[in-house]
């Protein structure tokens, strides 16, 4: 039998007057702190190629205990350890990246001490801290991006959940307006999703946290020559003051890539 290990994210903080405890964490915190303990362990995986992980919730504050093979809580624990050291983020894989700086939030947001244990490696993360990536390599971007729609709605941050092949399943913010303006029964279908964000100007990788909604697409498999020239055309404009747009993307990536 593999041997298994344990990472704990501490939470340490007030709820208003209260000591924060298991019991005043809300369901949605709890999500968002599953997802990202499988961005920091497994931020190339999909949930079918990596070991399972289960998980706790405890006192002591709120403790959220999470055990997976000890070989990877060992990876995270010298993760961490290099974090501290470096004392920036711009070295990880973009959704440990992108996990890191959403506990950032969290404890700006909130004023929590949050500490991340592995493996006797710890690292800090309070209102005093700044790991963050530095902006200048991220630019607002458009994405289209096609699943099925798993999920819509949230009490103080609505979203949707639209399970994608190329990134797994999506959380895009939406205002909750136009989630009651839309049609009803859009669960369990496949659409297209239009949507803005952060992307990586040296790797090309999409920030998945910062997504926000601009328009629902009906999703056609089918190859449509007509909805190609409508989104070309679409994108003319932005275009207009470049000279080359072959030289200039080729310029952006480095000349890297073909």
């Amino acid at each position: 039998m593999n041997a298994l290990g344990e990472i704990e994210i501490h939470f340490e903080g007030k709820v208003g007057a209260q000591g924060l405890t298991p019991a005043l964490v809300d369901i949605e915190e709890i999500r968002e702190i599953l997802g990202e303990a499988a961005d920091l362990l497994f931020p190339t995986e999909k949930r079918s190629q990596r070991p399972v992980i289960s998980y706790e919730i405890s006192e002591g504050s709120v403790r959220h205990r999470f055990r997976t093979l000890m070989q990877s809580v060992i990876g995270f624990g010298a993760v961490i350890a290099q974090i501290g050291h470096e004392g920036n983020i711009e070295f990880l894989h973009e959704k440990t990246a992108a996990a890191i700086e959403s506990l950032q939030r969290v404890a700006w947001e909130k004023d929590y001490v949050i500490t991340l244990l592995a493996n006797q490696q710890s690292l800090r993360i309070d209102r005093t801290t700044r790991y963050e990536r530095r902006e200048q390599v991220w630019v607002e971007a458009e994405f289209y991006l096609y699943g099925e729609l798993t999920n819509a709605g949230g009490k103080n941050n609505p979203n949707i959940h639209l399970d994608t092949k190329e990134h797994g399943t999506l959380r895009i913010a939406v205002d909750k307006d136009t989630l009651k303006q839309g049609q009803k029964n859009l669960l369990y279908r496949k659409f297209g999703v239009r949507a803005v964000g952060r992307q990586n100007l040296k790797t090309f990788e999409m920030d998945p946290n910062s997504l926000r909604f601009v328009e629902l697409l009906e999703h056609d498999s089918d190859y449509s020559q007509s909805y190609l020239d409508a989104l070309l055309q679409r994108a003319a404009p932005a275009w207009a003051d470049v000279a080359d747009p072959d030289a200039w993307l080729e310029e952006l990536r480095g000349g890297g890539h073909g």
